[in-house]
């Protein structure tokens, strides 16, 4: 199955092809663009990098978040439209989940955090299975970041974009793995992907969403002062 995979959550976005459970390649956005921008340049580069056609491409995976909300709402519309022009199904992986995936072997035990602004972060934890795939502990939650850190047990490995705040504040006796290890790719994405789609995961093309955190600031001080919209 050829895959195409998308990344957004991120400042640095990127694409990934793969062949089944095979990375063909993957390339970063330009920093100096724009996710909308670099998205039409980055499938196009990586389609002839791998010798694709677009309606090769039978599955369309993307990152639908925690993560930046023009990010997942630029990946996933650009990955849905996509997929129908070509007539490709679409599957949504949870950005912490392909955080979680692409950590070193030798971990076994991680818990991701992405910033969430106003000093919280979304947090979930996963542990290895003998497979080497990550199962989750405890699922994505919404809490202040000084919580999350000090509910973390001893030994715990910490990663994600969240530590690039983070880090100083680390307690002792967490390990805090490598900056390299901290942003979603899309290679990760592409792998999680598959694997879903072998276990017989599939997404609506028509009713796949991006997974958002929390509200906008804006939409939290419209409802504080008007309340929620009427169903």
């Amino acid at each position: 199955m050829n895959i195409l995979a998308l990344e957004t959550t991120e400042p640095i976005g990127s694409v990934a092809a793969a062949n089944g459970p095979t990375l063909l390649a993957q390339l970063d956005f330009d920093p100096q663009q724009r996710s909308a921008q670099s998205f039409a340049p980055a499938i196009k580069q990586i389609l002839a990098d791998v010798g694709w056609r677009p309606a090769d491409v039978r599955l369309v995976a993307v990152s639908i978040g925690p993560g930046s909300f023009t990010g997942l709402r630029v990946g996933v519309t650009a990955a849905k439209t996509f997929a129908y022009a070509v007539g490709a199904e679409v599957l949504g992986v949870g950005t912490l989940w392909a955080i979680a995936a692409a950590v070193p072997p030798t971990i076994a035990n991680v818990s991701v955090a992405v910033d969430a602004q106003r000093g919280d972060v979304v947090a979930a934890d996963f542990r290895f299975a003998a497979d080497g795939w990550p199962d989750i502990v405890r699922p994505d939650r919404l809490l202040p970041a000084a919580e999350w850190l000090g509910g973390l047990q001893p030994g715990t490995a910490v990663t994600g974009p969240a530590l690039r705040k983070l880090r100083c504040a680390i307690p002792a006796g967490l390990t805090v793995l490598e900056p390299q290890y901290w942003r979603p790719t899309a290679a990760a994405v592409a792998r999680l992907a598959y694997r879903h789609y072998s276990l017989g995961q599939r997404d609506d093309l028509w009713t796949l969403q991006p997974y958002y955190c929390r509200l906008a600031a804006a939409e939290e001080k419209w409802q504080a002062r008007f309340g929620p919209p009427n169903p």
